[in-house]
């Protein structure tokens, strides 16, 4: 047996244990009673904090589509029909990428394009496409043979796609080097992965994989009084957070009921969708400007010290009405990565290159790198405000009052530097 596929089989152990993230049959805590589709628009409480009407009006998500590599989608869905492309089962098992055993992956697709129509999830960029790529968990592989090394071929396969975004609301403890290979080559391919931190904080808090890798945009989550979940991974490999605490997904096999749970998974599908908001309104720009806007419109409160990054919620939490309605963001360079302070991935930059080719460029920090003169951690106090704006949400989403983020754990804040590649 080779030592790549003792690799792969240890990373793909850490999907399916309590020790992992984001399991495909799993990801979500909390789970509440089910709901019932009428009520399920109803139970989108971010959609109303984001003020989604007001950003319909001028973008979708129109042509941008977002890779969702998870445990497969079901087109089939009245919420999902017309909005789900040809996809690829990485996983090579019986079935094929339409056949979602767990409700997870199509749940992530629904809560980025759902339509909403029979009742459905109403998703955050329904002008966008999916394309599923379906990868396999530990009962999956337990039960058949499977691709030992789809999570790997999947990425790739999502960087050569047509998608501008890939969403994974998966992940592991393990760290695998022809994985984070696979993230490269995406980043170099031009295209935005974000990654689930993961729902163990409160049992060990492990560092998350693909998430903590420096070419991944990791996303944590939060609810909607503005506090990061107690259950969110947290770490200096954080970059965004974003609602997913008391959100709707499947709970059945059946693909027919809804439960309200909390998780990092729901949180990576908000900021994918975000993402493909931003990007629509602007098709012209690159990944790194895209990424660069989030991370400046992103909600934080006043007192967060500029050029710091929180260990829980990294840039802040995604807002992309700040942007679309009110222009809070600028793209700056287009071939410099706000991730990696790289030029990688742009216009002019090495898209599709070897990994290896990208190349630093020290004088200009990445915008998710504190300043140079910066050194050590720094603490802000948080206070407890709940005012809003036009954008509807707490005021942790603007930073115009004096309160500023209240967290799960207690009432301070960390903030780091964020390394770079």
């Amino acid at each position: 047996m080779t030592a790549r596929t003792n690799e792969a089989r240890a990373v793909r152990r850490g999907l399916g244990t309590v020790a992992a993230l984001v399991a495909l049959t799993a990801g979500l805590v909390g789970t509440a009673p089910a709901a019932h589709a009428a009520d399920v628009r109803s139970r989108q409480w971010y959609l109303d904090a984001m003020n989604a009407e007001e950003i319909w009006k001028t973008s979708t998500g129109k042509g941008i589509t977002v890779a969702v590599i998870d445990s497969g989608v079901d087109p089939s869905r009245p919420s999902l029909k017309g909005q789900v492309l040809k996809g690829w089962d990485a996983a090579e098992a019986k079935g094929d990428e339409t056949d979602d055993r767990s409700g997870h992956g199509t749940t992530m697709a629904e809560l980025i394009v759902g339509t909403g129509a029979g009742g459905g999830i109403q998703g955050l960029a329904p002008g966008a496409k999916v394309i599923p790529y379906r990868i396999s968990d530990t009962k999956m592989q337990n039960e058949q043979k499977v691709n030992a090394f789809d999570m790997e071929e999947a990425i790739k396969a999502a960087a050569d796609s047509e998608a501008q975004i890939i969403n994974m609301s998966v992940g592991g403890v393990h760290y695998s080097t022809a994985i984070r290979d696979a993230v490269k080559y995406a980043q170099q391919k031009g295209k935005l992965l974000f990654a689930a931190t993961g729902n163990t904080a409160k049992d060990g808090n492990p560092k998350g994989y693909p998430a903590a890798y420096p070419e991944a945009v990791a996303v944590a989550a939060s609810g909607k009084d503005g506090k990061i979940g107690d259950y969110s991974n947290h770490g200096d490999y954080v970059d965004l957070s974003a609602p997913g605490s008391d959100i709707p997904g499947y709970c059945d096999k059946s693909l027919t009921r809804y439960c309200d749970a909390g998780g990092t998974s729901n949180a990576s599908a908000i900021a994918s969708a975000s993402a493909a908001l931003i990007w629509s309104k602007n098709p012209d720009w690159t990944a790194n400007q895209v990424l660069r806007v989030m991370f400046e419109s992103a909600g934080r409160g006043e007192d967060w010290k500029e050029g710091t990054v929180s260990n829980y919620l990294g840039h802040g939490i995604v807002r992309p009405g700040a942007h679309i309605n009110r222009g809070v963001g600028a793209p700056g360079d287009p071939d410099m990565s706000p991730l990696t302070n790289t030029r990688v991935g742009g216009k002019e930059g090495t898209a599709g290159g070897d990994a290896s080719s990208a190349t630093p460029d020290p004088s200009a920090p990445a915008s998710s790198q504190a300043p140079a003169d910066t050194s050590g951690d720094d603490t802000v106090v948080a206070g407890s405000g709940a005012e809003s704006d036009d954008s509807g949400l707490p005021v942790w989403a603007i930073g115009a009052a004096a309160a500023v983020v209240v967290l799960a754990g207690g009432a301070f804040a960390v903030v780091r530097k964020r390394r770079s590649a």
